[in-house]
């Protein structure tokens, strides 16, 4: 199990547990096992019922939770610092000594199945899921995290104790904290809980060692028209983009924000807001995974507006490719995300999330201070050259909502 802590100067204690895991190290047939196991880590062990895991914490006063993505299932908590070697035990008895009782299964698979049914009423997040499930056809990216209902339904305690002990292992674990303690005693505090609860089970060898990007398939660029029948058009303009290993994450990322970022001043959202009033929300996103990444614009529009949308889009993107960013345009884009990134990881949850992220990709944690300098070293050319790849009119996919 790798580690990493931060001291703060809050008497809020942070700490998390990444696991190398998620959506894609599903079987086929498995989709939403992972996420079906988080759900029901939080129901039992083998020394805490179902109801003391869930209000352990709570009662000292602080917070639980965990989530799944594609490629990390994590299990995080704050508490007081004094309470910090409580919340390290705990998270170290979920990770190892969950029981799975039979009876919760089957009611949290509904619980599942109406979380299905949820983001399926909102299109602006299904789309994402089925923008990526095209983007990434017949690779192990394809699955959405909540997975399919006629794949959940069938999913046993069997099935989620096997995925459980396969990769809830120390050799892919990864515990981060942030607190105003001595880094010395919170180390401490997870060997003495690793070594309590721990299987100490021999390290698995995976077929690709950790760390080392494997390639996928590169799937040919879509257009897709689903019928929704909702009130407004959802669209989503995106394509593949670099992985979490590439340098050239770093100006991309700088790109994302000047067209779409959360601010007010992003270009798509003068344009299409501010300047013709034809959306209430639009932005761009750049998600980063291993092996692959994607870059995505998505706005919601009345449907008599939806062309005009496209075109307008494809116009900022097209200047992007084409024009270098002035100097002075330039300087104020690198302080306004290198301000928002300061800001984020004011927060200690932020943070403590961050370093866990960090330390599985990249087998260290990424000081604040070396990112600003890679977003620093971004020139004009390093913007245009990646607007020019990532966002070449020939590679880019479209899903619409009508």
């Amino acid at each position: 199990m790798r580690f990493a802590f931060k001291r703060s100067l809050s008497p809020v204690a942070y700490c998390a547990l990444h696991v190398k895991t998620g959506t894609r190290y599903e079987k086929p047939g498995q989709g939403g096992l992972a996420h079906f196991t988080e759900h029901l880590l939080f129901k039992g062990t083998e020394t805490r019922s179902a109801n003391t895991v869930n209000s352990y914490i709570e009662k000292l006063g602080g917070e639980l939770n965990a989530y799944t993505a594609k490629e990390e299932t994590v299990i995080h908590a704050t508490v007081l610092k004094e309470d910090l070697r409580r919340a390290v035990d705990l998270l170290m008895d979920i990770a190892f000594r969950c029981t799975f009782p039979e009876k919760e299964i089957d009611k949290e698979r509904g619980v599942i199945l109406e979380e299905i049914s949820t983001c399926k009423d909102s299109p602006p997040e299904q789309i994402y899921d089925d923008f990526e499930e095209l983007l990434f056809e017949g690779t192990s990216l394809a699955m959405p995290v909540l997975g399919k209902a006629r794949y959940l339904r069938k999913i046993d305690r069997k099935a989620v104790e096997d995925y459980y002990r396969m990769m809830f292992r120390e050799e892919r674990m990864y515990f981060t904290a942030v607190a105003d303690l001595e880094e010395g005693k919170v180390r401490e505090m997870v060997e003495k809980a690793l070594e309590k609860y721990s299987r100490h089970e021999t390290p698995v060898q995976e077929e690709t060692a950790p760390g080392i990007p494997t390639t996928l398939p590169v799937n040919p660029p879509f257009e897709r028209t689903v019928p929704r029948h909702n009130h407004q058009a959802h669209c989503i303009i995106g394509t593949r983009a670099y992985p979490a290993y590439d340098s050239r994450r770093i100006p991309l990322s700088l790109l994302v924000n000047i067209l779409g970022g959360p601010v007010a001043n992003s270009r798509l959202n003068l344009l299409l807001r501010e300047r013709y009033g034809l959306v209430y929300s639009v932005d761009a996103s750049y998600g980063l995974y291993t092996d692959a990444g994607t870059a995505t614009v998505y706005f919601g529009c009345d449907k008599g507006n939806l062309n005009r949308c496209i075109s307008l889009t494809d116009r900022v993107l097209a200047s992007l490719r084409e024009d270098l960013l002035p100097t002075r345009a330039l300087n104020w884009a690198k302080k306004q995300l290198l301000g928002q990134m300061a800001i984020a990881s004011d927060n200690g949850e932020a943070q403590v999330l961050s370093m866990g992220k960090s330390l599985m990709t990249y087998g260290r944690v990424i000081s604040n201070e070396e990112s600003a300098t890679m977003v620093e070293a971004v020139t004009a050319d390093d913007l245009r050259s990646a607007a020019a790849e990532i966002f070449n009119p020939d590679g880019m996919s479209r899903l619409i909502y009508v």
